[in-house]
């Protein structure tokens, strides 16, 4: 049976391309080709001295060079080195995918509605997909944490800190990815490069702090991203008008929407807008 998962391990757990994740959060994108060409473009000049100096990294290499941070991420935050290194790993085709070199994006991280940070396009479930743009590596393994302290996957931090199994399968449970065979391929990666020597237990009451902390956390962000919404909501006709340039997806994140719920409110069945239209960006 190891022999099996080895071998779909060597075939899919280092591929540049990403499983596809987080389809109940991430915002469906609109942007034209041309718009997400000059986009990418411009993200690339600016990482030009990062992506002229890059290296390929080996497996071993870059387990090497980021298990300090995993191992921070775990201590502040409980989840297993081991899940974050095989994350990454797998994700990122060991540092070496297009956007792990162009993006610092280790972990495939979509733009939601609340992110407003730099974007970096790609085919992925749709077309054009927005992933998150990161200055540095390290940002991306922050984010990651961050990311994960969300209501779906709040019952995770209850694991012990170097429960990987336990988060393997709740990571595919709680939706992170939609591949059958993510939890298994996490923990095959985690097996072939004894990535579980960096997990630490703790003690209960260590364990009791560190679930207080981040359960306040969590709580905190839920009340923030309401309150933004909210603070974002609309002038006070509720009205839009579409201007140059403007997307359902950019129109949406401006107004604290999804797209899905952008074209809701406003009865569109596709993703055509015309200048000079009225949308409804309020409930």
């Amino acid at each position: 049976m190891r022999k099996t998962g080895l071998l779909f391990l060597s075939i899919l757990a280092f591929s540049a391309c990403a499983p596809h994740r987080m389809t109940e959060s991430a915002s469906v994108n609109t942007i034209s080709n041309r718009q997400a060409e000059r986009n990418n473009r411009e993200i690339q000049d600016q990482h030009r001295d990062a992506i002229n100096s890059y290296q390929s990294y080996t497996a071993l290499q870059y387990i090497d060079r980021f298990k300090t941070i995993a191992i921070q991420e775990m201590n502040l935050y409980g989840i297993p080195a081991s899940i974050t290194l095989a994350q990454g790993l797998y994700e990122s085709g060991s540092g070496n995918s297009e956007l792990a070199k162009n993006a610092n994006n280790h972990f495939g991280i979509k733009c939601t509605s609340d992110w407003t940070g730099k974007s970096y396009y790609k085919d992925d479930d749709n077309k054009n997909d927005c992933f998150r743009v990161y200055d540095r590596p390290e940002d991306s393994f922050r984010d990651h944490s961050n990311f994960l302290k969300r209501r779906n996957y709040a019952h995770l931090f209850e694991l012990d800190k170097n429960d990987y199994q336990g988060w393997a399968y709740g990571l595919k449970a709680a939706g992170y990815a939609t591949n059958p065979k993510y939890p298994q391929i996490l923990i095959g990666i985690i097996q072939k490069y004894n990535l579980d020597q960096y997990d630490r237990p703790e003690g209960t009451v260590q364990k009791i702090k560190r679930e207080d902390r981040v359960f306040t956390q969590i709580d905190q962000n839920i009340g923030k991203a309401k309150q933004d919404s909210i603070a974002r909501a609309t002038p006070a006709n509720k009205l839009y008008t579409v201007q140059t340039g403007d997307t359902l997806y950019n129109i949406s994140k401006r107004f604290g929407l999804t797209v899905d719920e952008l074209k809701t409110l406003n009865n569109i069945a596709d993703n055509n807008i015309k200048i000079g239209q009225q949308l409804v960006v309020s409930n």
